[in-house]
Protein backbone atom coordinates (compact mmCIF):
# COMPACT_ATOMS: atom_id res chain seq x y z
CA UNK A 1 0.00 0.00 0.00
CA UNK A 2 1.43 3.98 -0.64
CA UNK A 3 1.50 5.68 2.14
CA UNK A 4 -0.23 8.67 0.94
CA UNK A 5 -3.38 6.17 -0.55
CA UNK A 6 -5.42 8.48 -3.49
CA UNK A 7 -8.30 6.77 -2.18
CA UNK A 8 -9.78 5.61 1.64
CA UNK A 9 -10.01 2.08 2.17
CA UNK A 10 -10.95 0.75 5.42
CA UNK A 11 -8.76 -2.10 4.82
CA UNK A 12 -5.55 0.88 4.33
CA UNK A 13 -5.77 0.22 8.69
CA UNK A 14 -5.23 -3.09 10.58
CA UNK A 15 -8.12 -2.24 12.51
CA UNK A 16 -7.64 -4.92 14.96
CA UNK A 17 -3.94 -4.87 16.09
CA UNK A 18 -2.79 -1.57 16.96
CA UNK A 19 1.02 -1.64 16.27
CA UNK A 20 2.10 1.07 18.70
CA UNK A 21 4.64 1.59 21.49
CA UNK A 22 2.37 0.80 24.81
CA UNK A 23 2.88 2.31 28.17
CA UNK A 24 6.08 1.42 30.04
CA UNK A 25 7.91 2.03 26.25
CA UNK A 26 10.21 4.80 25.42
CA UNK A 27 8.35 7.26 22.74
CA UNK A 28 10.03 7.72 19.50
CA UNK A 29 11.61 10.68 18.96
CA UNK A 30 12.16 12.50 15.64
CA UNK A 31 13.22 15.64 14.56
CA UNK A 32 10.54 17.27 12.20
CA UNK A 33 9.05 20.50 10.68
CA UNK A 34 7.15 22.71 12.67
CA UNK A 35 4.59 24.15 11.07
CA UNK A 36 3.72 27.23 9.48
CA UNK A 37 7.08 28.31 9.02
CA UNK A 38 8.13 27.19 12.70
CA UNK A 39 11.56 25.52 11.54
CA UNK A 40 12.27 22.01 12.70
CA UNK A 41 12.34 20.68 16.66
CA UNK A 42 12.72 17.65 18.65
CA UNK A 43 9.29 15.70 18.79
CA UNK A 44 10.05 15.07 22.55
CA UNK A 45 11.57 18.70 23.37
CA UNK A 46 8.38 19.64 25.05
CA UNK A 47 8.21 22.56 28.66
CA UNK A 48 5.10 20.80 29.90
CA UNK A 49 5.40 17.68 32.90
CA UNK A 50 3.64 15.88 30.04
CA UNK A 51 2.79 15.90 26.33
CA UNK A 52 -0.17 15.31 24.77
CA UNK A 53 0.41 14.13 20.89
CA UNK A 54 -2.65 13.74 18.92
CA UNK A 55 -2.67 12.31 15.28
CA UNK A 56 -4.50 14.44 12.47
CA UNK A 57 -5.37 16.03 9.61
CA UNK A 58 -7.77 18.19 8.16
CA UNK A 59 -10.01 15.34 6.25
CA UNK A 60 -10.21 13.15 9.63
CA UNK A 61 -13.64 13.81 11.10
CA UNK A 62 -12.79 12.25 14.41
CA UNK A 63 -10.02 14.56 14.90
CA UNK A 64 -11.73 17.84 13.82
CA UNK A 65 -14.90 16.48 15.96
CA UNK A 66 -12.70 16.46 18.82
CA UNK A 67 -10.16 19.58 18.30
CA UNK A 68 -12.51 21.73 20.57
CA UNK A 69 -12.64 19.71 23.25
CA UNK A 70 -8.77 19.14 23.03
CA UNK A 71 -8.02 22.77 22.80
CA UNK A 72 -10.33 23.21 25.71
CA UNK A 73 -8.23 20.96 27.74
CA UNK A 74 -4.90 22.41 26.27
CA UNK A 75 -6.52 25.65 28.00
CA UNK A 76 -7.02 24.24 31.58
CA UNK A 77 -3.98 22.23 31.87
CA UNK A 78 -1.08 24.99 31.98
CA UNK A 79 1.39 22.84 33.10
CA UNK A 80 0.73 20.07 30.45
CA UNK A 81 2.35 20.43 26.42
CA UNK A 82 -0.04 19.88 23.53
CA UNK A 83 0.66 18.79 20.13
CA UNK A 84 -0.42 17.77 16.72
CA UNK A 85 1.63 15.13 14.34
CA UNK A 86 0.14 15.81 11.02
CA UNK A 87 -0.23 12.57 8.89
CA UNK A 88 -1.62 11.75 5.88
CA UNK A 89 -5.11 12.82 4.91
CA UNK A 90 -7.87 10.12 6.12
CA UNK A 91 -10.37 10.75 3.33
CA UNK A 92 -8.38 12.43 0.49
CA UNK A 93 -10.72 13.78 -2.34
CA UNK A 94 -10.64 16.15 -4.90
CA UNK A 95 -10.68 19.62 -3.23
CA UNK A 96 -7.97 17.85 -0.62
CA UNK A 97 -6.07 15.12 -2.11
CA UNK A 98 -3.72 13.23 -1.22
CA UNK A 99 -0.20 14.64 -0.48
CA UNK A 100 2.28 13.97 -3.32
CA UNK A 101 5.33 15.66 -1.81
CA UNK A 102 5.88 17.71 1.66
CA UNK A 103 4.62 21.29 0.72
CA UNK A 104 1.45 19.52 -0.02
CA UNK A 105 1.51 18.30 3.77
CA UNK A 106 2.89 21.75 5.04
CA UNK A 107 0.21 23.58 3.09
CA UNK A 108 -2.01 21.36 4.92
CA UNK A 109 -1.09 21.70 8.72
CA UNK A 110 -0.64 25.69 7.92
CA UNK A 111 -4.41 25.46 6.91
CA UNK A 112 -5.13 23.85 10.04
CA UNK A 113 -3.40 26.68 11.91
CA UNK A 114 -5.30 29.07 10.00
CA UNK A 115 -8.62 27.47 11.31
CA UNK A 116 -7.67 27.97 14.72
CA UNK A 117 -5.87 25.17 15.70
CA UNK A 118 -3.65 26.83 19.08
CA UNK A 119 -1.95 23.85 19.98
CA UNK A 120 1.54 23.17 18.63
CA UNK A 121 1.71 21.57 14.75
CA UNK A 122 4.39 19.17 13.90
CA UNK A 123 4.90 17.88 9.99
CA UNK A 124 5.53 14.35 9.95
CA UNK A 125 7.58 14.01 6.18
CA UNK A 126 5.82 12.52 3.14
CA UNK A 127 7.03 8.59 3.99
CA UNK A 128 4.78 9.01 7.20
CA UNK A 129 8.00 8.01 9.56
CA UNK A 130 6.61 8.99 12.92
CA UNK A 131 3.53 8.47 11.54
CA UNK A 132 3.96 4.68 11.14
CA UNK A 133 6.43 4.65 14.61
CA UNK A 134 3.22 5.93 16.58
CA UNK A 135 1.07 3.12 14.92
CA UNK A 136 -0.07 4.47 12.10
CA UNK A 137 -3.62 5.60 13.15
CA UNK A 138 -5.93 8.30 11.70
CA UNK A 139 -6.67 9.55 15.13
CA UNK A 140 -4.39 7.92 18.22
CA UNK A 141 -3.43 9.88 21.32
CA UNK A 142 -0.14 8.88 23.49
CA UNK A 143 0.50 10.89 26.72
CA UNK A 144 4.40 11.06 27.18
CA UNK A 145 6.06 12.03 30.56
CA UNK A 146 9.62 13.74 31.05
CA UNK A 147 11.43 10.97 30.67
CA UNK A 148 10.04 10.40 27.45
CA UNK A 149 8.14 7.27 28.45
CA UNK A 150 4.53 6.67 26.99
CA UNK A 151 2.17 6.49 30.00
CA UNK A 152 -0.66 6.64 27.99
CA UNK A 153 -1.50 5.69 24.61
CA UNK A 154 -4.98 5.18 22.50
CA UNK A 155 -5.83 4.17 19.46
CA UNK A 156 -9.03 6.43 18.63
CA UNK A 157 -9.09 9.55 20.98
CA UNK A 158 -11.91 10.01 23.25
CA UNK A 159 -11.13 13.14 24.66
CA UNK A 160 -13.25 12.98 27.63
CA UNK A 161 -11.26 9.72 28.42
CA UNK A 162 -8.42 11.77 27.94
CA UNK A 163 -9.13 14.28 30.17
CA UNK A 164 -9.36 11.17 32.75
CA UNK A 165 -5.93 9.87 32.21
CA UNK A 166 -4.43 13.42 32.72
CA UNK A 167 -6.11 14.16 35.83
CA UNK A 168 -5.41 10.85 37.08
CA UNK A 169 -1.62 11.61 35.93
CA UNK A 170 -1.07 14.59 37.15
CA UNK A 171 -1.93 13.21 40.37
CA UNK A 172 0.58 10.58 40.40
CA UNK A 173 -1.87 7.75 39.56
CA UNK A 174 -1.95 4.98 36.60
CA UNK A 175 -3.97 6.10 34.01
CA UNK A 176 -5.42 2.17 33.39
CA UNK A 177 -9.18 3.37 31.47
CA UNK A 178 -11.00 1.98 28.68
CA UNK A 179 -11.54 4.54 26.23
CA UNK A 180 -14.54 3.29 24.26
CA UNK A 181 -14.53 4.46 20.61
CA UNK A 182 -17.02 6.99 19.88
CA UNK A 183 -18.43 8.69 16.75
CA UNK A 184 -18.43 12.13 16.08
CA UNK A 185 -21.57 13.70 15.15
CA UNK A 186 -23.47 12.99 11.94
CA UNK A 187 -23.19 16.61 11.04
CA UNK A 188 -19.34 17.33 11.37
CA UNK A 189 -18.72 14.18 9.07
CA UNK A 190 -20.33 15.47 6.31
CA UNK A 191 -18.70 19.28 7.03
CA UNK A 192 -15.11 17.58 7.13
CA UNK A 193 -15.62 15.13 4.23
CA UNK A 194 -17.63 17.63 1.96
CA UNK A 195 -14.95 20.10 2.16
CA UNK A 196 -12.55 17.37 1.35
CA UNK A 197 -14.57 16.94 -2.45
CA UNK A 198 -15.87 14.45 -4.65
CA UNK A 199 -14.33 10.84 -3.52
CA UNK A 200 -13.99 11.93 0.16
CA UNK A 201 -17.62 11.20 0.90
CA UNK A 202 -18.55 8.30 -0.95
CA UNK A 203 -14.66 6.46 -0.22
CA UNK A 204 -15.99 6.79 3.52
CA UNK A 205 -19.63 5.44 2.78
CA UNK A 206 -18.14 2.53 1.09
CA UNK A 207 -16.11 1.87 3.70
CA UNK A 208 -18.48 2.74 7.04
CA UNK A 209 -20.08 -0.64 7.24
CA UNK A 210 -16.12 -2.15 7.82
CA UNK A 211 -15.11 0.63 10.55
CA UNK A 212 -18.72 -0.01 12.01
CA UNK A 213 -18.02 -3.58 12.96
CA UNK A 214 -14.21 -3.00 13.49
CA UNK A 215 -14.39 -0.16 15.82
CA UNK A 216 -17.45 0.70 17.05
CA UNK A 217 -18.85 -2.69 17.73
CA UNK A 218 -15.55 -5.32 17.82
CA UNK A 219 -13.14 -2.96 19.61
CA UNK A 220 -15.56 -1.85 22.05
CA UNK A 221 -16.67 -5.62 22.97
CA UNK A 222 -12.79 -6.48 23.40
CA UNK A 223 -12.10 -3.59 25.32
CA UNK A 224 -15.44 -4.36 27.90
CA UNK A 225 -13.91 -7.94 28.38
CA UNK A 226 -9.99 -7.32 28.56
CA UNK A 227 -8.31 -5.85 31.01
CA UNK A 228 -7.11 -2.82 31.16
CA UNK A 229 -3.17 -1.65 33.18
CA UNK A 230 -1.48 1.70 33.41
CA UNK A 231 2.15 2.42 34.47
CA UNK A 232 3.50 4.74 36.80
CA UNK A 233 3.39 8.45 35.61
CA UNK A 234 7.38 9.61 36.66
CA UNK A 235 8.11 5.66 34.83
CA UNK A 236 11.83 5.52 33.75
CA UNK A 237 11.60 3.44 30.30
Amino acid sequence: MTYNYGNFDATDYDLVNFRSPQPGQKAPDFTIEVADGGGRARLLDFEGDFLVLEMGSVTCPLFQGRRQTMTGLDEQHSDISFAVLYVREAHPGANIPAHVVQDDKSACAAGLIADGENRRVFVDDIEGTVHTAYGGYPNSVFIINRNGCIVYAVDWNNPTVTRRALDLLKAGKPAALRAWFKPVPPQVSLRVLGAGGKGSMSDFLRGLPHLIWNNLIRRNVRLLLGRKTGVAPNIKC
